[in-house]
This record gives C-alpha cells, structure tokens and sequence, in this order.
C-alpha cells in the first residue's frame, strides 16, 4: 500500500487536522510572546511539536520603546 492510497481512504485525515491545529496554538503563543504568528505557524507546519517545545522555552521578546 502506498502513501497516496492512505490519503485518499482518510487515515491520514486525523493528522494532518492535530498538525495543522497545533500550528494555529503555537501561532497564538507566539503573538502572545510578542513574536510573529505567522512565522512561527509556518515553522510549525514543518517541525510540528519541536516547534512547540523551543516556543515554549524562549523568553517573551522585548517591546520596543516607541
């Protein structure tokens, strides 16, 4: 069985509904770290929960002072 025959019956529908979901939480934790949410979706849609975990060890960002 081949990878295109796993999409097309929906076993792979789940996973790529968690993954694309933990993208759009690690979007909101970056925008509430002072961080683009965009890039860190994008970046999430790639590595996935390493994206996650190296979010949630780095500091907020600083605001700018004006």
């Amino acid at each position: 069985m081949n990878n295109l025959s796993i999409l097309a019956d929906g076993r792979a529908a789940p996973w790529f509904v968690g993954w694309g979901t933990l993208a759009l939480i690690n979007a909101g934790l970056a925008q509430g770290k002072n961080r683009s949410g965009l890039l860190w979706f994008l970046l999430s849609l790639v590595f996935g929960p390493l994206a996650t975990l190296v979010l949630v060890l780095m500091p907020k960002a600083r605001q700018t002072l004006f």
